[in-house]
């Protein structure tokens, strides 16, 4: 949010502000809501820059005290750029990766929301700064699979600190926003792609067995980093079947807190309507929730469903790219 401030009159304020989906709004406000307004983006800055430089940290952790001293790869662009950093070892690793973030950030200033590029400039600059200056003891392992997932956990939750604020730390996240944003391709896909290459070609220039292990230190670094960016907005999702519908809804909202949704649903053998009842629970409240809906209708009928992520009200805010 940006807040441009107009006029100031009688203990009111004329000022545009701008939503991070790049929507302005001219509104005249009381001043205090005003100060809440400024006090609010002022501590979201703070909690996305702490995300980026704590994330930072922890990752380097797994680059420089892992990944490198053992030779492995990773993917996207730090995976290009380490692979140049091995072939000729002259080019440091933090000031090469802020250069070939350049290009990238103007084609994302171009093309994305610029509180994203906002914030993902600040994690450029922080994420090269701490790669060419954070050099912690090295790990001295042996066994190079257990070095794999290591540094897999290592750099899985520091890459999900970074995106669970509303930037990036540059590098393959912007393009793949930007590829996502014009031409749909699922950033999944691209990530694939690219860690694909990046792979090819260090087997082919750089060191076949090397390149192997890092397979595994890539599957690691994905499920941790997964597990950091939507283990905290997992939910369970209910599907409840009951002549009671009504009753189980209502304890539901009372005793559980739970929001409620009623489906139409219709008996195809005898053709009655129903009242489908669907909600969503966390994972410490499933086994008392469906203690509670048979206790009420001891023949309800219970769905209960995975989700990978759950947005909006109480369940977490997606970022806006």
């Amino acid at each position: 949010m940006k807040i441009n401030v107009i006029e100031i009159k009688n203990q009111w304020v004329r000022a545009d502000i701008r939503e991070g989906n790049g929507e302005m709004k001219t509104l005249t406000i009381p001043m205090r809501t005003m100060q809440e307004k400024m006090v609010i983006d002022y501590r979201s800055i703070i909690y996305n820059v702490s995300l980026i430089g704590g994330g930072s940290i922890i990752y380097v952790f797994g680059l420089n005290g892992v990944l490198v001293p053992q030779g492995f790869l990773n993917g996207g662009l730090v995976g290009i750029v380490m692979l140049v950093h091995y072939l000729f070892p002259v080019m440091g690793i933090g000031m090469l990766y802020f250069l070939l973030n350049i290009p990238l950030v103007v084609l994302g200033w171009k093309h994305i929301s610029r509180t994203f590029m906002l914030y993902s400039i600040v994690g450029i600059f922080i994420f090269s700064l701490v790669t060419a200056v954070v050099y912690p003891p090295v790990f001295t392992i042996d066994d190079p699979i257990l070095a794999a997932l290591l540094a897999g956990v290592f750099c899985g939750v520091g890459g999900g600190l970074i995106l669970r604020s509303m930037g990036s730390a540059g590098g393959l996240d912007i393009l793949s926003v930007y590829l996502n944003k014009k031409f749909g391709f699922r950033i999944g896909t691209i990530f694939f792609g690219v860690n694909t290459l990046v792979l090819m070609a260090g087997a082919f220039f750089y060191n076949l067995n090397l390149t192997l292990y890092s397979i595994v230190f890539l599957f690691t670094h994905g499920k941790v980093m997964d597990a950091i960016i939507t283990g905290f907005n997992r939910r369970k999702s209910l599907l409840v079947i009951s002549d009671k519908a009504r009753h189980i809804a209502d304890a539901m909202l009372e005793r559980k807190g739970r929001g409620v949704t009623f489906l139409n649903g219709e008996g195809a053998f005898t053709g009655k309507e129903k009242k489908i009842i669907f909600s969503i629970t966390s994972i410490v409240e499933l086994p008392k929730t469906k203690e509670m809906i048979l206790s009420l209708d001891p023949d309800a009928f219970i769905v209960v469903n995975d989700t990978l992520e759950v947005l909006g009200k109480r369940h977490g805010k997606g970022c806006v790219y």
